[in-house]
């Protein structure tokens, strides 16, 4: 079954701890004298390769730090249902990042920036050194009643929030009952006198990024795979002049040298609306429109996500954008 009690975690850096060869965990104090609480950050796998899988961005542009800025939420743990449409996190179906942008690193190394110790400590320390600061963690929340955090001894009871990584895709073992979607894992920074947010997201290489989409278990990939397609998103007219709905579009690009049947793709929207594209071909090396009906995938002003799925229901490609870059009428958003 899905990890118990996902939600995310708000709150204001006081301290942290380096991970150790005794214990694989980046720990971070949040909240102190405030109900403090202890986050937990995996830097190393059990499952082979023992070396996680990482992404970071220190300018994140997304729709789901506008849908932060605007939900007010309390400092402290806010439990999240694991569905689109709330602030759940899903790195397949939500777009966060592009999964070939992710590196593997070493709990710890020999250098400076060359493991995930330094890399996760670089966002920390930026966020202790400036009182405007605010660290959003998706997870899963714990509370253990038996007595005082053995890291942070002022939690007390020991609480916090733990599984900061992906959580689905797992194979066949010890972690595969833990899968499940729009249950993901991660860490989000919002500088707030700076108007910036940054963004920290991990996964083990023994997990899968094509899942099923229902319980999130791996699925066998596909050949070729999806990501060797060649077609992208390219842009957007997310915002035309007057009444949105079939007036919306969005533009393929066909970066291969072979034209493309589109018959039974499907475009989604974050609200897991589709448009299927019908019996169209995508010329190579060239692009084409693709009007939305209005009756299925809707691209919100607000800010969203675009997903293209194959006639297999494989995602090909997959796309976001905020509020900001909808805000003119009329224009093409460029993807």
């Amino acid at each position: 079954m899905p990890i118990q009690n996902y939600g995310v975690l708000k709150g204001q850096v006081f301290e942290s701890l380096r991970a150790t060869a005794q214990s694989e965990h980046f720990q971070i104090l949040i909240n102190r004298g405030h109900t403090p609480h202890r986050i937990a950050i995996n830097t190393k796998s059990s499952e082979a390769p023992s070396q996680v899988l990482y992404y970071a961005s220190n300018d994140f542009h997304h729709e789901i730090t506008d849908a932060l800025a605007q939900s007010n939420l309390a400092n402290g743990f806010t439990p999240l249902e694991s569905k689109p449409g709330t602030l759940a996190l899903d790195f397949i179906r939500r777009n966060l990042f592009n999964r070939s942008e992710m590196v593997p690193l070493p709990s710890r190394g020999p250098g400076d920036n060359d493991d995930l110790n330094d890399r996760l400590d670089f966002f920390v320390q930026q966020a202790m050194r400036d009182s405007s600061a605010i660290v959003y963690a998706f997870g899963q929340h714990w509370q253990d009643a038996s007595g005082a955090d053995k890291y942070f001894p002022e939690v007390n009871p020991s609480t916090g929030i733990h599984d900061i990584h992906m959580n689905q895709g797992n194979p066949k073992g010890a972690y595969f009952g833990d899968n499940g979607i729009w249950q993901d894992g991660g860490l989000l920074f919002h500088f707030a006198s700076r108007n910036r947010w940054a963004a920290v997201f991990t996964a083990f290489q023994s997990q899968s990024f094509h899942t099923d989409d229902h319980t999130g278990n791996p699925i066998s990939d596909p050949q070729p795979a999806p990501a060797k397609a060649g077609v992208r998103i390219i842009a957007a007219l997310v915002n035309p002049e007057g009444d949105d709905p079939g007036k919306e579009y969005i533009i393929l690009l066909n970066k291969t040298n072979k034209d493309i049947n589109l018959a039974g793709w499907q475009i989604v929207d974050k609200l897991k609306k589709s448009d299927v594209i019908g019996n169209k071909v995508l010329p190579a090396g060239d692009t084409l429109r693709i009007q939305l009906t209005g009756q299925g995938a809707q691209l919100t002003n607000k800010g969203g996500n675009i997903t293209l799925l194959n006639k297999e229901n494989l995602k090909i490609d997959g796309v976001t954008y905020t509020k900001e870059d909808a805000a003119i009428e009329d224009q093409l958003v460029e993807l």
